[in-house]
């Protein structure tokens, strides 16, 4: 029997497919599509990171030291932008975000040392550390007026003598120890040497030096100078500059004292030469010498002519002269003058022998 149906003649086509194989092959170009993507983020997050680490923590270590200022009232993003331009770190963006996530901050103005190339985390711990403090050296012996004072305050360059006696004089700072209706801190300021960072001016140091005396002061008893020896806390602190002012050797300081004390109940005149020096200005004739027209001189602070202790303190006593003040050596002297060339005195009960001590200092060749 004949083939009544014949092949189609093959046209070199692909035979028609299932459609469960069109799919799997759909399927599989997808998937490759996707790990292209996902193999190009992984590159770029790897190169991405590599970036990020190298800005971080770059390579070749830390480099050259360099200065870096840092204003008041400067930003991080402001601080970053420094730091970039003084090649401490490569990228300020960077450091931005770095102190973001990982913390710090806020820092502080003020001049800093750091090396270029630094790792970030390096630059951050110098930068909480804060800046570099550098101090001025002020040293204060005992025995002077606020006026000598201000001249070695403005020996510090960036110091004023003007402002420091106006802080001092003005009442704005205040000693515990200071009386309603005195404002000048006279005598109340402790002598030592101090250290004071860029960041202290003048009211920070007529401060700190009020606080030094009051915490002395009061060590020392003087908030009970009344039940100690009948004077207020602030009179004994003049006695105090007054023995601080005459006492040449540390043996006489508690005899100087008696002597003022004993004057003081038997009210007698002190006479005593250092307030004359300091009515006339603080400024002694050659030798340290009075002259009998000096004690002429018309002031409050001239004992020769005023009855009892001047208004305040002549000059800044030390712990010692301050302890003396407190303290009196026993005895009955009134009197007392230099009888050695190394500033020694000689006390006496009366005018008599005070006038023989004045004698025999001069047979020596002291001048009394």
């Amino acid at each position: 029997m004949s083939k009544l149906l014949f092949d189609q003649e093959h046209d070199g086509a692909e035979p028609p497919q299932p459609p469960e194989q069109h799919e799997r092959r759909r399927g599989g170009r997808l998937l490759a599509a996707i790990g292209i993507v996902v193999a190009v983020l992984l590159v770029a997050t790897v190169a991405a990171g590599l970036w990020v680490r190298g800005k971080i923590d770059p390579s070749g270590g830390p480099g050259e030291e360099v200065a870096v200022s840092i204003p008041e009232g400067t930003s991080t993003a402001g601080i970053a932008q420094l730091l970039a331009d003084e090649g401490v770190v490569s990228d300020a963006s960077a450091f931005r975000y770095y102190v973001r996530f990982k913390g710090g901050g806020p820092f502080q103005a003020g001049d800093y040392t750091l090396r270029q190339n630094s790792a970030m985390g390096d630059v951050v711990a110098a930068l909480e550390e804060g800046p570099e403090l550098v101090f001025d050296r002020l040293t204060v012996p005992e025995g002077l007026t606020l006026e000598e004072i201000s001249e070695r305050v403005e020996e510090i360059e960036r110091f004023s003598s003007e402002r420091f006696l106006e802080v001092a004089e003005s009442g704005s700072v205040r000693s515990r120890y200071q009386p309603e209706g005195v404002d000048s801190l006279e005598g109340l300021l402790f002598p030592d040497t101090y250290q004071l960072d860029a960041r202290e001016d003048e009211e920070a140091l007529v401060t700190r030096m009020v606080e030094q005396f009051d915490a002395v002061a009061t060590n020392l008893g003087y908030e009970r100078a009344e039940e100690q020896v009948g004077l207020t806390p602030y009179e004994a602190i003049v006695v105090a500059s007054l023995v601080e002012s005459e006492a040449r050797v540390p043996e006489d300081r508690a005899k100087i004292s008696r002597v003022i004390h004993n004057r003081i109940e038997k009210d007698m005149l002190l006479q005593i030469d250092a307030t004359v020096i300091y009515a006339m200005g603080g400024e002694p004739r050659e030798g340290g010498r009075v002259l009998f027209s000096d004690l002429e001189t018309d002031s409050p602070y001239n004992t020769y002519k005023n009855p009892g202790l001047p208004p305040t303190p002549i000059a800044v006593p030390g712990r010692a002269a301050l302890e003396a003040a407190l303290n009196p050596e026993e005895g009955d002297w009134l009197y007392y003058v230099k009888y050695e060339e190394d500033g020694t005195h000689a006390f006496s009960t009366t005018n008599e022998e005070h006038n023989r001590r004045i004698a025999e200092a001069k047979a020596k060749g002291v001048n009394p």
